[in-house]
């Protein structure tokens, strides 16, 4: 297994070690003790499946309190996920990093409790699986607007299909600060 950093700490790409031949692949998807060991906790409580169509954007989703960390990856399709650090006071605050994930690079992406979360479908439809680290909690519910010009996401899609949540979404300027995730050193 490959772990890649990110420009934001802590936010990792992980490529499996994959074993293939005429016949298909096998790969681990997941292992406690050695995510544990490139700092992904081994404690995830609630696994979610999503579908969507080609230009479909989810995001930018959290959850204050009661975080969720996300072990991100696509069973079927492409997607460009995205994190970004919503955490105040944290050094990259507002900052955001990106990655294409398919079903045929296979690669996961880290998204820490404390991070905005959200993907655009760049292939023709996407199956896309989350490992999270809380229970979903829509009271705690949160959305940052997709296209926040302070944030600057380079989304490869134009005119994306958005939620009514998701298109009404305040910037992350917007955001009342007891609302948001706090940084904590260490």
């Amino acid at each position: 297994m490959n772990v890649l950093e990110t420009e934001l700490p802590d936010v990792l790409i992980v490529e499996p070690d994959v074993f293939g031949d005429a016949r298909g692949f096998l790969m681990e998807s997941w292992n406690g003790a050695r995510y544990e060991g490139h700092g992904i906790p081994n404690h995830f409580v609630q696994d979610n499946l999503s579908f969507s169509a080609h230009g479909v954007l989810r995001g930018l989703h959290f959850q204050n309190p009661k975080a969720q960390g996300k072990l991100v990856s696509v069973l079927q399709g492409e997607v460009f996920d995205v994190a970004v650090d919503i955490r105040v006071g944290s050094p990259t605050f507002g900052g955001w990093t990106g990655v294409t994930l398919s079903a045929e690079n296979k690669r996961q992406f880290w998204v820490p409790a404390g991070f905005a979360h959200g993907f655009v479908v760049t292939g023709e439809s996407a199956l896309f699986s989350y490992k999270c680290t809380d229970y979903y909690a829509p009271e705690y519910d949160g959305s940052i607007l997709w296209n926040d010009p302070e944030i600057g996401i380079n989304w490869p899609v134009e005119k994306p299909s958005l939620s009514d949540k998701d298109r009404a979404a305040p910037p992350l300027n917007g955001m009342l600060e007891e609302r948001l995730p706090h940084y904590t050193e260490g």
